[in-house]
């Protein structure tokens, strides 16, 4: 993996504000080091990273201090020396802690997992450790969709949501009548959102995978953990510093999960049922969050859903305030959200159609027409909103070259609308198409078919770049297609992605892993999954499988 040549602060603790209780000040028994497996600036502008942090310090028994993948050079320093990666807070080695929590959302992360314990001097599969080592935990929506690629390396995988999991794995750790590591772990089996990958061995049969052998007394699936929100506080930044992504914002979550359900889309599924925070807690962190930032980044999978969205929203520019939103649904555009992000300064606002043309937002089950498309950009344009990001998905299953037709025939009628109104106020808007290509996800109506080949795919792109060239404001930006292919096979892989992943720790790239240790990627994130095969993901009881195929037939029907 590339890393960036920048260097991070040098003493990042000293530009922070620390808005967590307890911890450091509180002691406690259990020493945890939270690390998220990428750069300082990507971990502190995750608002998961920052909950789980906010969670574990304010847990009896428990302190908690950070750690991050190093810079390149120095990683590299680290490296070259054999010193070992130390904490954030207290500068310790990772080794000294009792506990390693790894959080992240992102399965691409997972290639810093090995390099991270590595450089913390640990061994690197849990089956080579002892109880002198630390314990090594691991939690975030990448690890309650498929943890396979990394279960080697893992001792508990916290399946679900930490405001409930991390009491009871509190509980655990602090536990006096548990004797050693091995019972621990048997007794946090039983209970629900805890896999222990060491109690589930994988079945191959003719190089597929074909289940799991299960430990005597352990269930044979894990149940996901979804807590209501109305009895625990929104999430929301405790730790603020300009040195991240969203360093002007305070970050507050509305709502959890997606009641759309789209077939593409694990958030619908992994997080139902989709929840909603009371408008009096949001008003709460709101008021708390303008003490420190003038700008609110409202946060979810589903934003404009939120039922009191545009009373939010006014609240806040009426406390002097401004809003800031990552995308906003087509149909669910709230006029009072609207008029607050215009108030807020927005110059660019964000669309999602996904599906180019009728028929594949129809298969991805997106319930968007044509009309309603060029509508909600109507309403954005009549108020003088002439920049509009459109977030498209190529390579989605049965997409032909007419659906990506279909595609710049919509583009083009949204830059006419756009250019009559630069017209009457002499100011050209720009559109950018942020295009994707289709991931397949655990979880989804989807799993089971597989991601489009890298060389249909360029095609692909090349033709939108050249249909697309001749538009004088319209760009396009198209995520790393090679990046894209890592994250479906780490999405749909199985345990032998850890050999691949270790290899990839010591510095090689994936193609010269993979023909290493002779597996096929391609086949790994591009193959049709027959719909009665076992999954590796299987082992987490998450969304009902039949409701999954049922979707996945009425796609294709």
């Amino acid at each position: 993996m590339k890393h960036s040549g920048k260097h991070t602060q040098p003493n990042p603790l000293a530009s922070e504000l620390n808005l967590c209780s307890g911890g450091r000040s509180r002691g406690g028994c259990i020493n945890v080091c939270l690390v998220y497996p990428n750069h300082y600036q990507t971990g502190m502008s995750s608002l998961g990273f920052q909950t789980v942090y906010r969670l574990l310090n304010e847990t009896a028994g428990i302190v908690c201090e950070r750690a991050f993948l190093p810079e390149r050079l120095e990683l590299e320093e680290l490296q070259r020396s054999g010193r070992p990666l130390l904490s954030l807070e207290g500068k310790r080695p990772l080794a000294d802690f009792d506990v390693i929590a790894f959080s992240t959302s992102f399965e691409p992360d997972y290639i810093n997992i090995p390099l991270i314990l590595n450089l913390a001097r640990i061994p690197l599969h849990s089956a080579q450790r002892s109880e002198r080592h630390s314990l090594v935990i691991a939690g975030g929506a990448a690890f309650f969709i498929n943890p396979e690629p990394v279960a080697d390396f893992i001792d508990i995988v916290c399946i679900g949501e930490g405001e409930e999991l991390i009491p009871a794995l509190a509980a655990a750790l602090n536990s006096t009548t548990v004797d050693n590591r091995h019972e621990m772990l048997q007794q946090l089996a039983q209970q629900p959102g805890f896999y222990i990958p060491a109690f589930y061995t994988p079945l191959y049969q003719a190089g597929t995978f074909a289940g799991y052998e299960v430990a005597e007394n352990i269930p044979p699936q894990i149940k996901r953990v979804c807590p209501s929100l109305e009895v625990h506080p929104p999430a929301q930044s405790v730790i603020l510093t300009e040195h991240t992504e969203f360093g002007d914002m305070f970050l507050v979550e509305v709502s959890r999960g997606c009641p759309r359900g789209c077939r593409f889309c694990s958030s619908g599924f992994i997080y139902a049922p989709f929840r909603q925070q009371p408008y009096e807690n949001l008003v709460a962190a709101v008021d708390e969050g303008l003490q420190h930032r003038r700008k609110i980044g409202l946060v979810g999978a589903a934003v404009s859903d939120y039922r009191d969205i545009g009373k939010l929203c006014r609240h806040i520019v009426d406390k002097g305030g401004k809003v800031s939103v990552s995308s906003l649904r087509i149909d669910r555009i709230d006029d009072q959200m609207l008029d607050s992000l215009i108030a807020s300064g927005h110059k660019t606002i964000a669309l999602a159609p996904e599906g180019g043309s009728q028929r594949m937002r129809d298969v991805i089950r997106k319930n968007l027409t044509e009309e309603q498309i060029l509508s909600a950009c109507d309403r954005l344009i009549s108020r003088n909103i002439l920049n509009l990001k459109l977030y498209f998905i190529i390579g989605l299953p049965t997409e032909t070259m007419a659906d990506l037709e279909e595609m710049i025939r919509l583009v083009k009628a949204i830059r006419e609308r756009v250019i009559e109104k630069a017209k009457a106020n002499r100011r050209l808007g720009e559109i950018i198409l942020s295009v994707n290509p289709f991931i397949p996800k655990p979880f989804t109506p989807f799993q089971w078919c597989g991601m489009e080949t890298l060389p249909s795919l360029e095609k692909k792109v090349k033709f939108l770049e050249n249909s697309l060239r001749s538009l004088s404001n319209v760009g396009i930006k198209v995520e790393s297609l090679k990046g894209c292919y890592l994250q479906a096979l780490l999405s749909r892989g199985d345990r032998r992605c850890a050999a691949l992943l270790e290899e990839m720790a010591k510095g090689s790239n994936l193609k010269k892993s993979a023909k290493l240790y002779e597996m096929d990627t391609d086949a790994m994130s591009g193959r049709d999954i027959p719909l009665d095969a076992p999954l590796p993901w299987d082992i987490i009881d998450t969304a009902g499988k039949g409701q999954l195929r049922l979707e996945y037939e009425r796609a294709f029907s």
